[in-house]
């Protein structure tokens, strides 16, 4: 018999916990769910009555939040108190890659997660089911485990593990219709109080259980899986440009067969996101630390793979723009990893910036859904150069026709639906001629842009 879960608690605002616990609050009315994060603008802004300030873009999330907020959905400061009184704490903070020390740049840094087991174990006073919903390393539950059992007030605490596997932009769709579930733990009991929750609208058939490592280690696998999809691909475009193959009818041969199937076989600019490049780092880091190089060089070439794929769309656009840059207006349409979505985390835009940059290009960056803050935020985090003088070189603008005015090129980085509907004759006529075109997400209609007069270059054409 599981234990009924009366009230919920997650730790952390952000892109996992904030659509994740939205839905389970639509679906399961009769439990409270408590949302906190010591970031208090952010919980303003989850708490704002204009839906369209909350912190995190995802199709479909306004509506959810607006029918279960207040009612059984609530968004805190108050870490403390709703710790206390939930029977099921989820953790959803930031596990970003170390940038110091061992295993820096490579390694997860736990220091987040470690702040969460010693704020439940100081404030627990009667027995918690803890769920790591952050993306982890593999034995992280070993280390919250510890904590949680050597800190604590006698109280028992019982770990699972239940990654998300969201794609940001499908979010919602992905949550309320998921291809499965995933719990790993090692008490049946626990488990079986999560597998209820889910059980609300998700069918058992799709709900698997595991160890804990198993799940775990899962999460990583399956981002490493289809990030090595993309570096697959992306290879290949290079060769294709070299061969006169074309890079979609290439990925449209071998999609088609059910082995490999087409998901993650388009050609672009590379990946980004939080997961992939994080993921893979880590398993790379892992299998080093077992002393499994040939395992950890074999995952680390997919990353090597994806930095080349981002240096040669750069390298391109100085080449074709006959060898220099140096104050020429670059017009980047696009800035968040991928369409239908805020989040910049590696971008692919970030890095192509940053090399187009060193050569003194002078960047205008339009994104429908991307703020300047952010913008300049991902670029001063680089430290390539001072802020004063990312600011200097990058304009950020309000209309993709501001951006594209007088531009020499026109880089696409990002595959927002609405950039195949712009007047692209108003945008040639503005532009300096030549007008190029580089599409990095093999977005727009070549016959068309052509047909204008466009220079137009796609990846692997």
């Amino acid at each position: 018999m599981s234990k009924t879960i009366k009230k919920i608690c997650c730790i952390g605002a952000g892109y996992v916990g904030g659509p994740t616990m939205s839905v389970v609050a639509r679906q399961c009315p009769h439990i409270e769910i408590t949302i906190v994060d010591m970031n208090a603008e952010r919980i303003a802004a989850w708490n704002d009555e204009n839906l369209d300030n909350l912190p995190v873009y995802e199709p479909g999330l306004q509506e959810i939040v607006a029918e279960a907020r207040g009612r059984n959905l609530f968004f805190s400061t108050d870490i403390n108190k709703a710790i206390d009184e939930a029977d099921m704490i989820f953790i959803s903070v930031n596990t970003p890659t170390k940038n110091y020390g061992k295993g820096k740049g490579m390694a997860a840094d736990l220091k987040y997660i470690e702040l969460c087991a010693r704020q439940i174990a100081a404030v627990a006073k009667d027995d918690k089911i803890v769920v790591e919903k952050s993306t982890l390393p593999v034995r992280t539950a070993a280390a919250l485990k510890s904590i949680l059992d050597n800190t604590g007030n006698g109280v028992n605490f019982h770990i699972l593990s239940n990654p998300e596997f969201l794609a940001e932009g499908t979010a919602i769709q992905d949550l309320i219709n998921p291809d499965r579930v995933l719990i790993g733990g090692e008490h049946e009991e626990a488990i079986a109080a999560l597998v209820d929750i889910y059980a609300h609208w998700v069918d058992h058939s799709r709900i698997l259980t595991t160890n804990l490592w198993s799940s775990e280690l899962s999460k990583l696998t399956a981002n490493a899986f289809l990030a090595q999809r993309v570096s697959s691909i992306n290879s290949i475009s290079a060769l294709c440009e070299k061969t006169g193959a074309n890079v979609d009818e290439v990925a449209r041969a071998i999609g088609m067969d059910t082995r490999i199937g087409s998901k993650f076989l388009k050609a672009s600019v590379g990946f980004g996101g939080s997961c992939f490049q994080k993921d893979i780092l880590n398993l790379v880091y892992i299998a080093r630390s077992y002393g499994l190089t040939e395992v950890a060089e074999y995952w680390d070439q997919v990353i090597l793979m994806n930095d080349y794929q981002k240096h040669r769309f750069a390298d391109n656009i100085i080449q074709t723009l006959y060898n220099t840059v140096s104050g020429k207006k670059i017009a980047f349409l696009g800035w968040a990893f991928k369409k239908d979505t805020n989040d910049t985390r590696e971008s692919a835009a970030i890095y192509v910036a940053d090399y187009l940059l060193n050569e003194q290009a002078e960047i205008t960056v339009y994104d429908p859904k991307v703020s300047a803050e952010r913008i300049y935020a991902d670029l001063d985090y680089l430290n390539t150069r001072s802020s004063e003088e990312n600011r200097a070189l990058v304009k950020v603008v309000n209309t993709p026709y501001e951006a594209c005015d007088n531009a020499h090129a026109i880089a696409v980085l990002t595959e927002w639906d609405e950039f195949k509907t712009y007047d692209w004759k108003k945008i040639k006529d503005d532009m300096k001629k030549p007008a190029f075109v580089f599409d990095g997400r093999k977005l727009l209609n070549r016959k068309q842009l052509e047909d204008l007069d466009f220079k137009y270059y796609a990846i692997g054409e």
